[in-house]
Order: C-alpha cells, then structure tokens, then sequence
C-alpha cells in the first residue's frame, strides 16, 4: 500500500505548484518551469527579478514544526536518512543558487493550504523587493 501511494507522488506539476503558477501568472509575472541548468531545478525562474522559487511539499522537505511533516512508522531509519538527505541538498542547491546572484524564495505547502491568499501576495511582494 505504500509502495503504491509513493508511486502517484509527483515531482512536477503538483497542486501547491499549480496554485502558485496559477496566481503569479494571473498578476503578470512570467517564468520558466523547472530550469535544469540551476542548482536544485527550481519550480519557478523569474529572469526579470533574478529570483528562483522552490515550492516544497513539508514531507518530503522535512518542514521543521509542521503538522504535515511526519516520519512514518516503518523503516523509520530509512525515511530519516532520506530526509536529512532532501534537507541537505536543499540547504547546498539554495546556497549555490545564492552564490550565483539569485534571490531564492521558498514556499511550503502548508502555507497555500490555509490563508494561501495572503501567502501568495508575500510571495508576489518578496519577488518584486529589490529588484
């Protein structure tokens, strides 16, 4: 059963992506999807306001104090290896990002399920700061 429901997790096109996609379309931004030639592939480049947004899912981005961030009960060694895996890749990608000029922005999924209106408009406001 697991094994299963592991399988219809996608990396692309996830229902926190399309929301975001969805909301900076409609207020005028534009972006590339997904851009293999940076660190981490980030789900959004914004070239016009040098900023990349990364929008993780809390389990598998080990969101520290998150509801949704639970480890599960079998394999629990496996899982936490595998976590601790994702949060220091992340943690490497955002820093070569960083180092290259990018302003890196990061949104969680458990923000855009409750008060996603407002969090969108904070996104929109951290990509248009300082450029």
């Amino acid at each position: 059963v697991r094994s299963y429901n592991m399988s219809r997790i996608r990396s692309k096109d996830t229902k926190p992506e399309m929301i975001v996609r969805k909301f900076l379309f409609s207020n005028g931004f534009r972006f590339r999807l997904h851009d293999k030639s940076l660190p981490g592939k980030p789900d959004l480049v914004l070239k016009k306001y040098n900023t990349v947004v990364f929008i993780n899912g809390c389990f598998w981005h080990g969101h520290k104090g998150c509801r949704y961030f639970v480890i599960p009960k079998t394999r629990t060694e496996w899982w936490i290896s595998k976590l601790e895996g994702n949060v220091k890749k992340d943690k490497k990608n955002i820093a070569a990002l960083k180092k290259e000029g990018w302003k890196v922005v990061v949104m969680w999924e458990c923000e855009l399920k409750k008060n996603s209106e407002n969090s969108l408009r904070a996104l929109a406001e951290k990509i248009r700061k300082d450029s």
